[in-house]
């Protein structure tokens, strides 16, 4: 097959397309970054960074920028594919994102750290910060991660099941405000029909999964497919013998968690273990 031709000569790629977009725009437009936040009514640094690929700002932004540029849906079109694009998360997670977009139920087990699509920005910051990620790679990870969500939004949403060890319910951010915010977003996220949050209190002794973070996906095809992963690397397993000796480690788990309601009050009390802020 003969290898396609550049005629633009701009960028493939796009999260990078989009940035060049946009700094075509603005210089021909005659704009500098701070005349175009003026006139926008946002920071101008906002759009310093969308420009260099550093963020990919909010739709709203995105959508203001079509109408003041004349290019209606075209900047909005182009931000969705960058939100979308699987490149922009790690190698070991391209193959299970795809899965997981087609599944129509999730489980999952957390032995240290909350999963992703329960994820605030804040908590998912302060974690990819101790993980040694730096700018601009860490607003680029927490944005692909919070884009995640939207797996759990809208209509025909996939059950999502997770059994939470009290580790991380015991492991608390630093910024004692981000943390109750991540609480208090954890108890609305399971105040939703389509998600279910099991506790697995220390008092269960020990278990199956006790080191394993791991993922359950139900395909509309009626496979189940395994992800394990830990701080350094993921695992998919397909085979169907594998996946069934989790699945048997993962029901003995929730058989000793606490029930969703038994589950929501112990997040509450963790809740009010949190300092409150002082009031100034």
């Amino acid at each position: 097959m003969p290898q396609r031709r550049v005629i633009t000569g701009r960028s493939q790629e796009p999260r990078q397309r989009f940035a060049e977009e946009l700094r075509i725009l603005r210089t021909g437009s005659g704009a500098s970054l701070r005349q175009l936040g003026e006139r926008l009514g946002w920071d101008w640094s906002l759009f310093g960074k969308m420009e260099k690929g550093e963020t990919l700002g909010g739709p709203e932004v995105v959508q203001a920028l079509d109408q003041h540029y004349g290019t209606p849906g075209l900047l909005l079109a182009l931000w969705e594919v960058a939100a979308g694009d699987q490149r922009q998360f790690r190698e070991q997670y391209r193959r299970y994102m795809a899965l997981e977009a087609e599944a129509v139920s999730l489980w999952h087990f957390a032995v240290s750290v909350l999963p992703g699509l329960l994820q605030t920005p804040g908590y998912a910051r302060e974690l990819l910060t101790a993980g040694g990620m730096v700018e601009p790679e860490l607003t680029q990870q927490v944005e692909a991660r919070m884009g995640r969500r939207e797996v759990l939004e809208g209509k025909g949403v996939p059950r999502f099941r997770t059994i939470l060890s009290e580790a991380v319910l015991r492991t608390a951010l630093l910024n004692a405000g981000e943390w109750r915010g991540q609480l208090e977003h954890l108890l609305e996220m399971a105040d939703r029909p389509s998600i279910t949050v099991h506790v697995l209190p220390f008092t269960a002794g020990p278990h199956g999964l006790d080191s394993t973070d791991v993922w359950f996906l139900r395909l509309s095809d009626g496979r189940t497919v395994t992800y394990t992963e830990n701080a350094h690397r993921g695992e998919l397993i397909e085979g169907s013998a594998a996946v069934e000796r989790l699945q048997g480690a993962y029901d003995a788990v929730r058989d000793l968690a606490l029930s969703p309601a038994e589950s929501r009050k112990f997040v509450l009390r963790m809740l009010e273990e949190v300092p409150c802020e002082p009031s100034t």
